[in-house]
Parts: C-alpha cells; structure tokens; sequence
C-alpha cells in the first residue's frame, strides 16, 4: 500500500537550511577546507554547572516518570523570578508562563492555538524561516512587513495596508533579529503595544537571542514596556543564552489567555519535557548568570574580528547591536543566491543568502559568529582573492 502525505504537509514550506547544508556537505566531500560561515548552532559547550545538574537529575529515579503536563513549577517559578531580575518584569508563574520543548514549538504552534483556518498574521520580512511553518499547519493567511535597513530593520506599521491591518489577529517580532542584529528600542516597543491595542491584534516578540547585546546595551524586553503584558507574549530560548540548543528547552510569558491557549494544545501534543532538563533548566536561570557575560564577550569580540577583517577588503557590514549575526551586502552583480554560490565554489566560503529569510533579505548574505576569530581573518581573505569589492 502507498500512502500519502496530506495535503497539510505538502504546504509545507521547502527548509532552507536543509538546502543550504546540502551544499556546503557537497563541498566539504570534494575535500575542501571549507570555513562555515552560514550556521546558526551555537558552537560553545553547556557550562558545566547545567551538564552537572543535568547529569544528577537524571540519576534520581524520581525523574524517570512521566513529567508534569505543564512543567515543573519550580521551572515557572524560576523562569518568573529570571524575569523580575534580569528586567523588573512581575509574572504569575501559574498564568503567565509556559514550558516549551525549545521555542520553535511555541512559535510553530502559537498560530493553531489562538487563530482559526484563514485568520491573518504579520510576518517580518526577512525573518526566521520557521515561522512560515505555523502559517501552513494552522491553515491562516501571511502578510509581511517588510524590514529595510534605513529604518533600522525595524517595522513600520503605517506602511501596511489598512485592509491587512483590519483583517489581522497575530504580528510576530524577533530582537535581537535574526537574521539582521539589528535590536528594538523602546519607543519601537511603545509604538508596538499602541498599533497592537488600537488594532486588536496580538503580538509575539521572538526574544531567542535576548541575552545577546553588545557595546555595553543588554537587549530589552518587550515585557518591559507598559501594557505589554495586555496584548502579547514573548518568547525565551535556553538555546542561545546558556549553549543548550540541543536540549530543546524554553518558555512563553506575558498575557495570560494566550499562555492558557499555548498550554491547552501542549496538554494534547506533548507531556512536557524529560524531567531532568528542566532541572538544569532551573540551574541555569538561578544561577549568577556569568557564563552568559563570558559567552557575550566572546560573541563581541568575534563581531569585532569580523567587521575589521571585511572593513580591509571593503565589505562593509550593517553595524549589528546583538544575536551572533552578521548582515553582509551582496556586491553589484550579484543575487544573495549567485554570491553565496560563488564564495562556496570559489572560496570554500559558506554564508546564507539573504533570500532565503524573505523577499526583502535579496541584497545581503547573513554570516554566523559561530567559529575561532582567526578563521573570520582567513574567510576575508579568500574573498579578497575574488576582487568583488
């Protein structure tokens, strides 16, 4: 018997990192000493106070049984109290967080759990491309708004057409962004909670890359905005602030009805997570939080090495002010697609195209602060050989 996929799956929008790991692996094969520009998997270690809480967790019987449905309470308790200290932000652990097995699943499924078949969300555009899985498996419409690098890659909510904004229900944001670095203001944010209210359209502010702030500015929280809390949630990942991106670990917090909806569907599609990880989940966020300063340093001095060795060959970046990104243009002549093809093929050069986060990424390549400075050095070097800039 055949068996076909449904028509569910088959919207299903084609993964652009998968594509892109095909052909760095294609190069790799031919022996090629390839420099990886292009991932976003953090390459630093757990610290090992997390993979030691982790290791005597799992040796207690206790954590071998089924998880609570809706996470440990210490977990929520602990994710609360990491909010009121990192951001002065009060959260009801009971109401307004939700555990989640890594933030995609939150972001995946939030559109499925408060919109119905054919409502509209906001997309930024670029953005992580992952969103668009929400879109087809909860069977809702996408708008984009388009992000643009004199406005500081941030939306600007009077150019979207007044029909999108009326049919809207869910807007999706993500500072510090991927793919651009670029980080929201506070007046962004204000502006933010105003267009959210007088619209009634929910807001999902991606924070993965939250802990990641540079020249001396920590990223803020949405939540910290007056009357966030009233129109939408945010989102944190264990990925990226303590190296656990393997773990799928987060949470969700802000508004209570859409918490509840997001842990009504995870009642049915999930028993929370191993027991075990949510304890090193608690040791991360209690902890002083220094691994996560140690980690930033080594992020900004990358940056710097970066920005200066593609200063040399005259590849200015857009000055990023968080994540672990770089946002590159593309040279005269070429697409995101045609230059990153060339830097591969000619260079042994991976970036990912800025195409592949959204129409209006075309122009750039996004580069990853993910391997040891002096291969930024070399990388820039072998472009230079190309004398495209």
């Amino acid at each position: 018997m055949k068996f076909n996929e449904s028509d569910v799956l088959q919207s299903l929008p084609k993964q652009f990192f998968a594509d892109l790991v095909k052909k760095v692996s294609a190069k790799i094969a031919t022996g090629a000493d390839v420099i990886n520009l292009g991932q976003g998997n953090p390459d630093q270690p757990t610290p090992d106070f997390i993979v030691e809480a982790m290791q005597k967790a799992t040796a207690d019987p206790a954590n071998h049984k089924y998880s609570q449905f809706r996470g440990d309470p210490k977990l929520r308790q602990a994710a609360a109290d990491f909010y009121k200290r990192e951001y002065g932000v009060d959260l009801d652990p009971d109401k307004e967080v939700a555990i989640l097995g890594g933030s995609k699943i939150g972001l995946v499924e939030l559109p499925f759990a408060i919109l119905d078949p054919g409502d509209t969300m906001i997309l930024p555009d670029p953005g992580y491309p992952d969103y668009l899985s929400g879109v087809a498996l909860a069977k809702v419409k996408m708008e984009k708004i388009k992000l643009n690098k004199e406005n500081g890659f941030l939306p600007d909510y009077a150019s979207l057409d007044p029909e999108v904004v009326k049919k809207a229900k869910l807007i999706y944001l993500n500072y510090p962004n991927n793919p651009t670095g670029a980080v929201a203001s506070p007046d962004f944010f204000a502006r933010t909670v105003k267009f959210a209210r007088d619209n009634n359209i929910a807001v999902c502010q991606d924070f993965a890359y939250g802990a990641i702030g540079f020249d001396g500015k920590k990223p803020i929280s949405f939540l910290q905005t007056p009357g966030a809390k009233e129109v939408g949630i945010e989102m944190y990942t264990f990925s990226k602030t303590y190296n656990m991106a393997g773990w799928r670990v987060g949470f969700a917090v802000g508004n209570a009805d859409m918490i509840k909806a997001i842990n009504l569907i995870q009642d049915h599609l999930f028993v929370s997570i191993f027991p075990a990880i949510q304890k090193a989940a608690i040791a991360a966020l209690n902890s002083d939080q220094s691994s996560v300063r140690k980690l930033v340093a080594l992020y900004e001095k990358r940056r710097n090495q970066f920005f200066a060795a593609a200063r040399k060959i005259g590849w200015e970046p857009y000055p990023s002010g968080g994540s672990f990104y770089a946002w590159m243009p593309v040279p005269k002549g070429y697409t995101s697609q045609s230059f990153s093809d060339l830097l591969l093929d000619k260079a042994a050069v991976a970036v990912a195209p800025g195409n592949g986060f959204g129409s209006a990424g075309e122009g750039f390549v996004r580069i990853g602060l993910l391997i040891d400075e002096p291969r930024f050095t070399e990388a820039c070097q072998r472009i230079a050989k190309l004398n495209l800039f």
